[in-house]
């Protein structure tokens, strides 16, 4: 009964069969798909939504300013903004690889959104000619934009993460194109973006260098919809005539013909993996048509965006979000309805087992021979699920035909258990990152981790990436300069203990780089006090002169014994204060000291005068320096000569005092001091 029930939930499309199990029930209220732009991120990311200014909508219990909302795939609100950008109406909004919002106004300026809806200075216009012409459409690629102009003019980005503009050739067409789709760079000879532009009755392919007329079966009249797989090598096309064609890539044949009810062209066009299309016209069902066969045929009474993902696509709604999917053979040889594989006898073997039943054994007897291949099927059927409870079920068959199979690799069922534990954590509500385990995969878990950091799940993304043997400094670094961001209003001692209460959990991370955030955020003081635990000299005196602790700084390259620490913060010091200031901190510190004599005295006079000649005279501000200290050596030297001396000449003074007041008692009536007596002339001389 259980695979019967799993198997009712299918739909059979030629051989293959396709399940649309609901990932969320949505949390947000009073979004309606109609009346408003919206853009998803794929691998389960966030969803941008934001009131379309192109359509006169009925206003309920909301303002009147547009507000950028910004919200998880279960609906869970993640940040809003009011919108107030210049340049005209919006033409085009969609996500980058890294989880950046790129929103193109009419004007052709660009504007950058994080996720938290904070805008990304500086913002971008794709030219003059862009701006004189207006933006009419915008065709996104993973990293990517094309923009068409009212002219006829295509401007792209070939990469968000340069932000160059460039103009690509021109058409020569009188017309705007009809459609366009985009190929990526990555799947081009060429290695640069081609435009595939549907104009009069064929299609041109259109980039940098030139334009490039299409001649081919597939091209048969005007085309009104097109789009590209997800692995750049096929063409999915709708003409004029109410056909969907599939062809390659190069235009060499096609692949799938079938005829559509309607004439006009759908409003989305998508595929599913790389084994079906789906179309979607308002008010009538979503038609999925493969490769042979009768299409199939889906029926909502609400509004639908198709996010395409790699293996499937998600179907978005008002009220739930869905993921077609085709359903993986591993599964298909377990719950397909009387199935005999050994996937499904061992599936039923666990059954018979929890029934303490002899069938059990009868069935392990029976797929002996092909347990391994049983006990993988299931591992890779649960991988594939996102129901927890199946899940559960099918690793426990697993673990069952692993007892009576000596040679299957034991750590199979450990790797899919950690894996599973991982997609079920982003899986939560909460969190809302709906990812199945190919997206997993091709996206990597350090990806993962990212995204989870810059949505500020700093904890999931810990527990995360220690589960899984990943560095964990990267968390805690981006933890610390967020708390530090956030927390204005906490005093710089209270923030230090709270920062080094979770820095010391990651042994060998960067203190400078947390104290530079710091000193980045106007917090010198709480700067100053973490960069002293910083145990690597080599990071601590570089933060400490940008931070304007010179003392503090020579200090510690000193202590380091460092000799080109210690340059480092002689020269900043020389460039950053008067000479005597500088000369007066360095006098009484030997090695800084010795070390900047030595330096002087190490350059040549051919040196100098190059230097000088390029206007650099630090060089012979040295050499006075050097001869500066020199001469001081010689003035103390001297003055300690003539203290001596004269120490001496005052003694020898009393000893002649003392004598002449001994053996002349009464000569005169002046004490015999010094000039008073009659040889003091003579003695001071």
């Amino acid at each position: 009964m259980a695979n019967v029930s799993v198997a009712a939930e299918w739909q059979l499309l030629y051989n293959r069969y396709y399940r649309k199990p609901e990932l969320y029930p949505l949390r947000w209220k009073n979004i309606d798909l109609s009346r408003n732009k919206v853009a998803c991120a794929p691998f389960g990311g966030p969803i941008a939504v934001i009131r379309d200014d192109s359509k006169i909508v009925q206003l309920y219990s909301e303002s009147a300013l547009r507000k950028l909302r910004i919200f998880t795939s279960s609906g869970v609100l993640i940040s809003d903004t009011v919108w107030k950008n210049p340049g005209g109406r919006l033409i085009g909004m969609s996500w980058t690889e890294d989880q950046t919002l790129i929103c193109i106004v009419q004007d052709g300026t660009v504007y950058r959104y994080n996720i938290h809806a904070e805008l990304i200075e500086p913002n971008v216009t794709l030219g003059k000619e862009c701006f004189e012409q207006n933006v009419v459409e915008c065709i996104f690629w993973g990293n990517g934009v094309v923009c068409l102009t009212e002219g006829g003019l295509l401007f792209c980005i070939p990469d968000f993460k340069v932000m160059r503009p460039c103009q690509l050739a021109e058409t020569g067409a009188e017309d705007l194109p009809n459609c366009m789709a985009v190929i990526e760079p990555k799947y081009t000879v060429s290695g640069n973006v081609e435009v595939l532009v549907g104009v009069g009755d064929g299609i041109l392919i259109v980039d940098e260098d030139g334009v490039q007329r299409v001649d081919g079966e597939a091209v048969q009249g005007p085309v009104q919809k097109m789009v590209v797989s997800w692995d750049g090598k096929y063409l999915a096309i709708f003409t004029h005539d109410g056909r969907i064609l599939v062809t390659d890539i190069n235009f060499k044949g096609v692949l799938l013909e079938y005829n559509c009810e309607s004439a006009l062209p759908p409003e989305q066009l998508a595929w599913c993996g790389l084994d079906s299309v789906l179309l979607y016209w308002d008010d009538t069902p979503l038609l999925m048509v493969g490769p042979r066969g009768d299409p199939v045929h889906y029926f909502y009474d609400e509004p639908l965006l198709l996010i395409p993902e790699c293996d499937g696509v998600r179907i978005l709604s008002n009220t739930s979000l869905e993921f077609l999917q085709r359903v993986p053979d591993s599964t298909v040889s377990i719950f397909k309805i009387g199935s005999t594989s050994p996937a499904a006898l061992l599936y039923d073997a666990l059954d018979h087992f929890d029934r303490r039943s002899a069938k059990a054994d009868e069935n392990l007897r029976l797929i002996q021979s092909s347990l391994p291949e049983a006990v993988e099927a299931c591992i890779d059927a649960a991988g594939h699920e996102f129901d927890v409870s199946r899940q559960r079920t099918l690793l426990r068959a697993a673990s069952y035909g692993q007892a009576f199979c000596s040679t299957f690799q034991r750590d199979r069922i450990q790797e899919m258990c950690k894996t599973l534990r991982v997609l079920n954590a982003v899986r939560d509500p909460d969190i809302g990152i709906p990812l199945s385990i190919n997206q997993y995969k091709l996206l990597t878990p350090s990806v993962l981790i990212a995204r989870l950091i810059n949505a500020h799940r700093h904890l999931l993304a810990l527990r995360i990436s220690e589960y899984v043997g990943m560095n964990q400094e990267v968390v805690i670094m981006h933890w610390a300069c967020s708390k530090i961001t956030a927390s204005l209003a906490i005093p710089d001692a209270t923030l230090l203990e709270i920062l080094l209460d979770k820095l010391k959990l990651c042994r060998g991370i960067s203190y400078a780089a947390v104290a530079a955030h710091a000193d980045k955020n106007g917090r010198r003081k709480l700067a100053a006090m973490l960069i002293e635990h910083e145990p690597r000299s080599s990071k601590q005196v570089p933060l400490l002169l940008s931070i304007g602790e010179e003392d503090t700084a020579l200090m510690k390259a000193t202590e380091s014994g460092d000799s080109d620490l210690v340059y480092l913060v002689l020269f900043h010091i020389w460039q950053k204060r008067p000479p005597l200031e500088f000369f007066g901190m360095i006098q009484a510190r030997p090695l800084p000291r010795d070390l900047f004599i030595s330096y002087a005295r190490r350059d040549t006079l051919s040196e100098r005068l190059e230097r000088s000649y390029k206007g650099q005279d630090m060089v012979h501000h040295l050499d006075v320096f050097a001869l500066v200290l020199v001469a001081i050596e010689l003035l103390v030297v001297i003055y300690l000569i003539m203290v001596v001396k004269m120490k001496l000449l005052s003694t020898m003074a009393e000893l002649v005092d003392l004598y002449y007041s001994v053996n002349y008692p009464f000569h005169g009536s002046k004490k015999f001091t010094g000039v008073g007596s009659p040889y003091g002339s003579k003695i001071l001389i």
